[in-house]
């Protein structure tokens, strides 16, 4: 019997050695084939780990994980959006395909061999992959801002009172920034609470016509028993209120009611001067257009009209120059000196009623909305260079001429009437005016522009009393009306 030598037992250790690593070798492909069929550990896709899963497995994990309503926080309100309400969407295949393709695109035998030696050439981390409508978002939005926001509530007048409650600031749903982060919640898994972002809507100014109820419970609540007679007007959007009430009932105003013009006729007597002095007055003019808006001089308005405008009939060429504005009911019948004759005797509109009466002078009279129109066409010309005075006079109303005109009316600063009422300092160019007979006062009015921060406005007022007015009393009456204009225009919040 032969026994083995040193060969035959190194040849049977090699054979043994590469039989293991053929089993060695079969194991690894058999576990590399599995592994190949599953995703690979550690792999996260869209923030959902997925390692070990098949792609079925994986897509559905990642789903569900996105599926989870969004939660709304509105104002104290709880809203639950569902992904599908805006056609949510997740790229699943393509997600997955991005983990997988470097691995897949490579030839069986070479990734067993990066297998073999643990090199992994597929990305850890794919990011989201996802749409959605935004159209659909958007209505949404729109659904939820008409259900949950809050109106803000308009300051209304108070009733028996010379002022407006204050109104209640509402909220509105910020669509543009909450349509950004549900956006966002929608593409995170860990953050899917939202909170809604609103914009704080501060209170309307009151509708127009409560400026009316409001001005007409000032003159109730003042116990005035005369005639007045009001006329406002917005200079930002043109609307006008235009009413008269005596003794707590409303008085037509159609035509207008004629009342003494006193000093405001001056106003249209200013526009005349510069109707006629040219654009580049002397000095001497200039000092008469300040004495007589600043000073309320009559005979610095009797030596302006001679100066510049008629030496004879200077009273009836500013009536004539006004009625070419379409305010035929003002006009100037004479000069202010004593004993100056009457030089036409004028029927209006406004002084032929019969139903109400406030004793105008025959000399010069005016109305509310003559007068407010008046100092509209004035502002407007001014502000820009158009309105009424350059369409009535075609080239002899200049822009800067209307600004001088303003200015001269800013100068008067008397404290009482419409200043009192609006917070010192506030610009307003003006004219007052009040007939005295026989040491008793009958009619005050007074006309101006007031520019106040949150609007500029024309305001007029008249007070007539047939047997007297009390100055302290009808003062404060105007007074009291010119604040509740100021108000309207300029309530916190606005």
């Amino acid at each position: 019997m032969r026994r083995r030598g040193p060969l035959s037992a190194l040849r049977f250790i090699s054979l043994l050695f590469l039989l293991i690593a053929v089993i060695l070798t079969v194991l690894q492909l058999v576990r590399f084939s599995r592994v190949r069929s599953y995703l690979p550990a550690g792999l996260i896709v869209a923030g959902v780990p997925v390692g070990g899963l098949d792609r079925q497995q994986a897509a559905q994990r990642i789903t569900e994980r996105y599926s989870y309503p969004v939660e709304l926080h509105y104002n104290g309100s709880i809203i639950y959006l569902n992904p599908s309400m805006v056609d949510f969407r997740l790229d699943v295949e393509n997600m997955l395909a991005v983990a997988n393709v470097e691995r897949t695109e490579k030839q069986f035998w070479q990734d067993f061999w990066d297998y073999l030696w643990g090199r992994t050439t597929f990305p850890t981390q794919v990011p989201l992959s996802a749409n959605f409508s935004e159209a659909r978002l958007l209505a949404f939005l729109a659904d939820v801002s008409a259900r949950y926001d809050q109106p803000p509530e308009p300051s209304m007048p108070a009733v028996g009172t010379i002022s407006f409650n204050p109104g209640k600031s509402g909220t509105a749903l910020d669509q543009e920034t909450a349509a950004v982060q549900i956006e966002a919640a929608l593409n995170s898994l860990d953050n899917r609470v939202v909170e809604l972002s609103l914009r704080q809507i501060d209170p309307t100014r009151p509708a127009f016509e409560n400026l009316e109820v409001l001005l007409k419970q000032t003159v109730q609540v003042s116990g005035f028993e005369g005639l007045a007679g009001i006329y406002l007007l917005d200079l930002q959007t043109g609307k006008e209120l235009h009413f008269a009430v005596q003794q707590g009932k409303d008085v037509s105003v159609k035509p207008d009611i004629a009342f003494t013009a006193s000093s405001i006729i001056k106003i249209p007597i200013m526009v005349s001067s510069f109707l006629h002095m040219g654009e580049n007055p002397d000095v001497e003019t200039q000092k008469l257009m300040q004495d007589m808006i600043d000073k309320s001089g009559n005979e610095a308005a009797d030596w302006l009209m001679n100066r510049v405008i008629d030496p004879k009939h200077g009273p009836l060429v500013v009536t004539e120059d006004i009625h070419k504005l379409g305010l035929e009911n003002t006009f100037l019948a004479g000069y202010f000196s004593l004993g100056s004759p009457i030089l036409q005797v004028f029927k209006t509109p406004a002084n032929q009623r019969t139903d109400v009466f406030t004793d105008p002078d025959p000399y010069s009279q005016t109305t509310p909305s003559d007068i407010g129109m008046l100092l509209e066409d004035i502002y407007q010309c001014a502000k820009t260079g158009g309105g009424a005075l350059p369409a009535a006079f075609p080239g002899q109303f200049h822009q800067d001429q209307c600004q001088s005109m303003n200015d001269y009316l800013l100068k008067n600063r008397l404290p009482v009437l419409l200043t009192a009422g609006i917070p010192e300092g506030t610009p307003i160019g003006h004219k007052h005016g009040w007939v005295t007979t026989n040491g008793v006062i009958n009619t005050i009015g007074d006309a101006g522009i007031i520019y106040s921060p949150g609007g500029n406005y024309v305001m007029v007022v008249f007070l007539y009393h047939p047997q007297q007015l009390i100055w302290d009393s009808a003062s404060k009456l105007v007074s009291d009306l010119s604040t509740t204009a100021y108000d309207f225009f300029n309530m916190p919040g606005q």
